[in-house]
């Protein structure tokens, strides 16, 4: 197994990272009621320092944003002080840490959130999906649409939630626009029905994601910015079309994007390879790609292919806190508990064990 390519240093938005791999954002469901991440979040991310950039669960920037119960949020003074004691714990170990912003638009419910009020999204289109909740189960319902002043509104949180994201003390935030959350939504013409600026043409259903994108890189600096895509990701009741669809959305996207000079493009990859080297060569700084089903042997195949510079950590960085030292010692690596993954107590959070030392 050869993963030399992995160990070389890497710049990203100025900063120095030891090596190419990073923590990908995960949903865990641990956060206080109230939306703060409480102290075993510190303990969780702190453990998973060593692989550089931590990049945190999704991140509800209002209180719209909420999709699921138990996520964390970054718009409230006590959200703040929660994550400024997640933000020391990876700086203790020698991480940056960028706090994934997470609108959730229609794939929410209602029950989930703490003024449940209807999910809103681009169009009154339901997702018609089962998401999760305290009374169990239960289907999306149809969102509330957007109004011209309610997308102002939105960027405004998006803004400020990025400007509280650097007041706890992250390094810089990612912005989710992939995996049928509210950016994703704007952009698929079968959740997207409006016929004013934001909708229709390609142009118009990327200008939301665009106009969120270039809030947060003016508030924070655009090298303290990722933002993650998911072309053709069908998650959440998407559908952008055939290959020539989403082919020309994420052109056009990724190009007004690559003007802002983000930080870096994170794109959960489903399978365009074309695509994906299509997208690496319009973008001019970090690229990261995550790929489903990868396979330890598999983890810089990226890098080394010329598509990726970065290969986030899932499920591998999940179960090994130290996935790290595994990985350059070639040690065994901790299965996942499947049972653990979403709520619940430390069991699967923070107590997967490290390898034994001499």
């Amino acid at each position: 197994m050869t993963l030399s390519s992995l160990w070389q240093p890497f710049t990203l938005g100025g900063v120095e990272l030891p090596h190419r791999l990073a923590l990908a954002p995960m949903t865990r469901n641990r956060a206080n009621p109230d939306g703060t991440p409480g102290d075993r979040a510190a303990t969780y991310y702190g453990q998973r320092a060593s692989l550089g950039l931590i990049i945190t669960e999704g991140t509800q920037p209002s209180a719209d944003g909420q999709g699921y119960p138990n996520t964390p949020g970054i718009y409230a003074p006590e959200h703040v002080e929660g994550w400024r004691k997640v933000a020391d714990a990876v700086h203790a170990g020698g991480g940056l840490l960028f706090i994934q912003l997470m609108h959730a638009g229609r794939m929410s419910h209602p029950d989930n959130t703490p003024h449940q009020r209807q999910p809103v999204a681009p169009s009154a289109v339901s997702a018609i999906q089962d998401i999760a909740t305290a009374a169990g189960p239960q289907k999306t319902p149809v969102p509330r649409e957007l109004s011209p002043e309610d997308i102002e509104t939105t960027i405004a949180d998006f803004r400020h939630a990025a400007a509280s994201a650097i007041a706890a003390g992250a390094d810089g935030v990612e912005i989710h626009g992939a995996n049928g959350y509210l950016l994703h939504q704007f952009l698929s013409p079968n959740s997207n029905h409006r016929t004013d600026s934001y909708g229709g043409s390609v142009e118009n259903r990327s200008r939301f994601v665009f106009e969120v994108a270039r809030a947060v890189a003016d508030e924070i600096g655009a090298d303290r910015v990722g933002i993650r895509l998911s072309p053709a990701m069908p998650l959440g009741g998407i559908d952008e079309g055939g290959a020539v669809s989403v082919r020309e959305q994420y052109l056009h996207l990724v190009g007004e994007l690559a003007s802002l000079n983000l930080a870096y493009l994170h794109l959960h990859h489903v399978g365009n390879d074309e695509l994906l080297r299509t997208l690496r060569q319009l973008w001019p700084t970090a690229v990261l790609v995550v790929r489903d089903g990868r396979t330890r042997e598999q983890i810089a195949d990226d890098i080394d292919a010329g598509l990726a510079d970065i290969a986030p950590l899932g499920r591998f960085a999940l179960a090994n806190p130290d996935v790290v030292e595994r990985l350059r010692t070639e040690a065994p690596l901790n299965e996942m508990d499947p049972a653990t993954i979403y709520g619940g107590g430390n069991a699967g959070y923070i107590d997967y064990p490290v390898l034994a030392r001499a």
